[in-house]
């Protein structure tokens, strides 16, 4: 699956991207495939899975970038 990131926050490691149907998808520490990605920013592409937790929300797992 590819998406774009929203909002990223370095700090926390966490942050928001959007799928290309528009659905917003979590990202977190574990999203992160390599310490690369620990650096994104918002408007690049990415590819990932998704894994839904519990309580169903979407979180991006093996996140990579598409364009730096």
């Amino acid at each position: 699956m590819q998406g774009t990131i929203k909002h990223y926050d370095e700090t926390g490691h966490t942050g928001t991207l959007v799928t290309d149907d528009r659905t917003e998808v979590s990202i977190d520490e574990r999203s992160l495939a390599d310490a690369f990605n620990r650096s994104l920013r918002i408007g690049q592409r990415v590819r990932f899975e998704v894994e839904r937790t519990e309580e169903g929300v979407a979180v991006a797992r093996d996140l990579h970038l598409v364009t730096f």
